[in-house]
């Protein structure tokens, strides 16, 4: 493991950590993780707080490697690398996104759908994360990060971003877009819908003035909430709340033809609807995870619109605020975590 030309790690780390779903994280000095073959060593700049996060804190998300870091929006530097690492060099900035590795050679990953691989494993899941002062990853998922912008900034766009994109895209080239749920995620589609000057609709919950005032700054069209019928028929519904209510109910904002994307990792469970409201070529369909072109796309895209952040700053050891805030949908944009 080489570090030449940067300043030696130290030999422990302060981290926050999962021993059991249901339980707080837990502040810890842990052992300095080692780079292995194909690895790097990464000192953590900041890490984004996601929904997935509480997910997996909550027990919603089926085994969990125990005790774990969570974390997947990672903003690092590279401070040590392993055999074979290709282009990557010490002292790089470099985003770490939620896909942390794949087989490489199953059906899925040889067709351009690597997301979908089964042997895939995922950063803060079944890898340690970015609630740490540093962490390894796998060179291959790493993605190169710009110099100018704040660490905190850049955190979101790893996974509210990718995810949002992803699922911009999975709707296809449709002209009115409804955003459910307006949070880390949407506020960073709704900035490429604007520069692609496509009109979204904001739905947000009941009486949340805030959220609802935010939308209308990026630019909405219209905003209400989920019970509300907007001035238009949507060409595709993003679903960003983890609520199975709402995919009845953006489909019957659907125009014939349209799409209702489920972008979020859980979901409770989708109630009974009637045919009538699918009928008409209408489709719902989930993204899983993400790909590593998809990331390429969206971070050459994110400075042309530009994509500006909207950031909430926790110290590390504030994790379980950041969390309970998000629970509480106290938050405007993301939460991201700074390691000073």
């Amino acid at each position: 493991m080489s570090t030449t030309g940067f300043a030696k790690p130290p030999a422990t780390m302060r981290a926050m950590v999962l021993h059991r779903p249901g339980e707080a994280l837990r502040l810890e000095n842990l052992p300095l993780p080692s780079a292995g073959p194909g690895q790097v060593l990464l000192r953590v700049e900041a890490c984004g707080v996601c929904r997935t996060d509480l997910h997996l804190i909550d027990g919603e998300l089926p085994d969990p490697r125990l005790p774990m870091i969570p974390g997947h929006e990672i903003v690092a530097r590279v401070v040590a690398l392993g055999e074979g690492t290709g282009s990557l060099a010490i002292g790089q900035r470099v985003g770490v996104p939620w896909l942390g590795h794949t087989c490489g050679s199953c059906r899925f990953c040889t067709s351009g759908r690597e997301n979908l691989c089964e042997s895939a494993r995922f950063t803060g899941y079944q890898i340690p994360g970015g609630y740490a002062e540093c962490t390894v990853a796998d060179a291959a998922y790493c993605f190169p990060l710009p110099e100018g912008p704040t660490a905190e900034s850049l955190a979101p766009l790893l996974c509210a971003g990718l995810i949002g994109y992803r699922a911009l895209r999975l709707a296809g080239d449709t002209r009115r877009v409804g955003l459910y749920g307006f949070g880390a995620a949407a506020h960073i589609v709704a900035q490429v819908l604007r520069y692609q000057a496509r009109p979204f609709y904001a739905f947000t919950r009941p009486d949340d003035a805030e959220s609802q005032a935010f939308a209308r700054s990026l630019g909405a069209e219209w905003v209400g909430d989920a019970t509300q019928k907007p001035p238009h028929a949507l060409d595709s519904a993003l679903i960003f709340a983890p609520a199975g209510a709402l995919v009845p109910a953006a489909l019957r904002h659907l125009e014939r033809g349209g799409c209702v994307v489920c972008a979020g990792i859980h979901m409770s469970d989708i109630p009974a609807f009637p045919y009538a409201d699918l009928w008409g070529e209408r489709s719902i369909r989930s993204v899983a995870n993400l790909t590593r072109q998809d990331g390429l796309d969206f971070l050459a895209l994110a400075p042309k619109v530009p994509v500006h952040t909207s950031v909430t700053a926790f110290r590390l050891e504030e994790a379980n605020e950041a969390l309970e805030r998000l629970r509480r949908g106290e938050l405007q944009g993301a939460a991201v975590l700074g390691m000073g």
